[in-house]
């Protein structure tokens, strides 16, 4: 959370455009009234937006009103991303595992992982080899990690396979 949110008796403004804590807009009052009302109910005046004239006040539990704005921002910050891991067509057993060690990493943040095999040249040729190749990359993850994954899919440039964390 960037700024301040100004509670009770911190609220500059006179008059306050005060929402209960049912949700129910009870109109302008003035700021002594507003506290007043607030500390009837045993909660605290909220100062939920400064932007309007008179400001927007709510009467609320302070820090249920914090959770729910952290609950609510982590929401929007959590998006997956993509992912990508390159693998190379004669890739030695112990870079596999690097990869696959970074593969566990990107799906426990949350990622989904995008593993490709690039094929060159007369490599094209030896597709089965490299299909293997994958496959034996998924199998390995999939002992350190459960996944969840795609068909390999063959393209002009080798193959690729979308894979993301099972629950």
């Amino acid at each position: 959370m960037s700024k301040k949110i100004a509670i009770n008796h911190q609220i500059k403004s006179n008059e306050v455009r005060l929402i209960d804590s049912d949700g129910q807009q009870l109109g302008i009052v003035s700021l002594s009234e507003a506290l007043k009302k607030a500390q009837e109910k045993k909660l605290d005046l909220i100062q939920v937006t400064d932007k309007a004239k008179p400001p927007v006040c709510k009467i609320a539990d302070y820090g249920k009103y914090l959770y729910q704005l952290q609950k609510k921002e982590k929401k929007t910050q959590k998006s997956s991303e993509i992912k990508g891991i390159r693998l190379r067509f004669n890739i030695s057993e112990h870079d596999m595992d690097i990869r696959i060690k970074k593969a566990i990493k990107f799906l426990n943040n949350g990622d989904k992982v995008k593993i490709d095999m690039v094929l060159r040249g007369r490599e094209k040729r030896l597709s089965d080899f490299a299909k293997n190749k994958v496959n034996l990359f998924i199998e390995n993850l999939n002992k350190e990690i459960p996944i969840k994954q795609e068909k390999v899919k063959r393209g002009n440039r080798g193959f690729s396979i979308m894979v993301i964390k099972s629950n």
